[in-house]
């Protein structure tokens, strides 16, 4: 089974999200089936085969997620992103401040799915493979 060490040392290899789908590759490659990043702290939770699943520590201290979500400007900071423009604390703080809780990667159908606090889904993406 995979350690969070392991999926630590591939996305140390995360400059921006343009590096993404290369680190997404890597941990599936480690059996990771899906994780859960959860604004707040950047804590995240692994799951693999057979119930398996892992979770790392918090990254930073609190933010707070808004209660309402403004999704155009979440799009926004999401591609700005994904171009290199921010690094991930920046999008973390973005995705706070647009009312994004938490994303899920599901690694078997390479989506990744973007939440509000109410548990809706923002935006679902394709991961590039």
């Amino acid at each position: 089974m995979f350690t969070v060490e392991q999926i630590e040392n591939a996305h140390s290899k995360v400059q921006s999200g343009a590096d993404f789908p290369n680190y997404i590759k890597e941990i599936k490659d480690l059996g990771v089936k899906s994780f859960e990043i959860w604004v707040k702290d950047s804590h995240t939770e692994y799951f693999g085969d057979n119930g398996y699943t892992t979770k790392s520590k918090a990254k930073y201290a609190d933010l707070t997620i808004e209660n309402s979500v403004d999704e155009e400007k979440f799009i926004k900071q999401l591609k700005s992103h994904q171009k290199g423009e921010t690094d991930y604390m920046e999008f973390c703080e973005d995705c706070a401040e647009t009312g994004i809780e938490k994303w899920i990667v599901n690694l078997n159908n390479f989506t990744c799915v973007y939440y509000d606090k109410a548990g809706n889904e923002i935006l679902m993406e394709e991961i590039p493979h």
